[in-house]
């Protein structure tokens, strides 16, 4: 039975769905870059009867996962989290105590006193002294991927003083919890076994010289002419000047297309721009999933056409007219007639679907699958698992074009992620 994306249910996807739906037992689900995770929460998503919040650490995440974020649900301060700043929410008791599951995405990019304070918060509003308050956690992500974004050095040396260090896991709550993990194996991103071999020894950072040679054997190698190719690079600043240069290249006057934002959108949430430059010639990625499935999230075209309201793009020797579309900020509540848990939107972002794509951060681009991709670590890795992500976008090595040589110090594995793996997954 295929559940989508071609994704098949495996034994793992029903061992992981019987738990999260048939239980009360706390799950991580983690696994590879191309497992199947984000599949996965979407099908429990659309099947459980479970009272059920999804969360995410960032705006964007959770505008992609159709749900809030965390502070947003608990209304935690923008700032390093510590008991005495948790409240109880009075106007939210139905809610919390009707609560039965709560599900966090991109769990790799929550700090350890944001997952601590989720805990004394259920603890506090639900009037239950056990981890979490008795609800039942689900946490998705991969620790080898992207990790928490801390760019202030007393935080992390805080972190690292109270909590060992800055991860999810390093929060006592889940030391508490009896967290089960199951770990998806299938990927389906990538099928050559040679590169599957290579990307798991980056993610781990049991690479051998062999593995590294098979790597740099792309460097310096030219994408073929006249197919679409992305850049992925480690710094903001690389992809802002590829895309303006590649942009100002292009004959004529550039297009813009203003975003229409209504009611509670905060800009970090914004899935592309909110004065969208384009050009006839400009390459793009399309940002949502059409019907049908004539594009993905992630495919890359060119624009052929833009008119008033709209563009025509093309890929893989097809035209596709692209209108705009809609992106909705969330707000959970409790329905007293029904007694469930739903949601309202609070807000809406009306664009088209695209943005420039000539390159992109390697940080955005994660859950994006690429069929050839120039990876610019030009400078060096500078943060755990980039390497790891940028690779594992392409589904072939023969799709990778590297700009220099890598590095073993760009292979950078967090040390306490290794540990923490070969604990809870045998």
């Amino acid at each position: 039975m295929v559940i989508a994306d071609g994704i098949e249910i495996s034994g793992e996807f029903k061992e992981a769905f019987d738990i999260m739906e048939g239980t009360r037992r706390h799950l991580y689900v983690t696994g590879r870059a191309g497992t199947g995770k984000s599949t996965l929460l979407s099908l429990f998503k659309e099947k459980t009867k479970k009272n059920a919040v999804f969360l995410a650490p960032t705006g964007v995440a959770a505008v992609n996962v159709g749900g809030a974020t965390l502070h947003s649900f608990f209304r935690f301060p923008p700032e390093v989290l510590t008991d005495v700043k948790i409240k109880r929410l009075f106007d939210k008791k139905e809610l919390f105590s009707s609560l039965d599951t709560l599900v966090i995405d991109e769990v790799s990019m929550v700090r350890a006193d944001l997952m601590q304070a989720v805990d004394i918060s259920l603890r506090k509003n639900r009037q239950k002294d056990v981890p979490f308050g008795g609800v039942q956690l689900i946490l998705f992500g991969d620790l080898y991927q992207i990790p928490p974004v801390i760019a202030d050095s007393q935080v992390r040396g805080y972190l690292e003083d109270v909590y060992g260090g800055v991860h999810f896991f390093c929060a006592p709550a889940i030391g508490e919890a009896d967290l089960a993990v199951i770990e998806l194996t299938k990927v389906y991103r990538q099928e050559d076994p040679h590169f599957l071999e290579i990307l798991d020894a980056v993610r781990r950072g049991s690479y051998t010289d062999c593995h590294l040679a098979a790597i740099n054997s792309r460097v310096g190698i030219c994408p073929p002419e006249g197919e679409a190719v992305i850049t992925l690079a480690a710094r903001n600043s690389t992809v802002s000047r590829i895309n303006l240069e590649m942009l100002k290249k292009l004959p004529g006057k550039a297009r813009v297309y203003v975003a229409e934002v209504e009611g509670q959108f905060d800009e970090k949430s914004y899935p592309t721009d909110k004065e969208l430059y384009l050009k006839e010639g400009a390459q793009v990625m399309l940002l949502t999933n059409a019907p049908q499935r004539l594009w993905v999230n992630g495919t890359l075209a060119v624009v052929e056409k833009l008119s008033a309201s709209s563009a025509e793009v093309s890929f893989g020797g097809v035209t596709c007219a692209v209108e705009p579309a809609v992106w909705e900020k969330v707000e959970y509540y409790y329905d007293r007639e029904e007694k469930k848990i739903k949601s309202k939107v609070t807000g809406t972002f009306r664009q088209l679907p695209l943005k420039l794509a000539w390159a992109v951060t390697i940080h955005k681009s994660q859950g994006q699958t690429f069929d050839r991709a120039v990876i610019d670590l030009q400078g060096g890795a500078f943060e755990y698992g980039q390497l790891y992500v940028a690779l594992s976008r392409c589904r072939s090595l023969e799709g990778v074009y590297l700009k220099s040589p890598v590095r073993p110090s760009d292979i950078r594995v967090d040390p306490r992620v290794l540990e923490f793996e070969k604990t809870k997954i045998s």
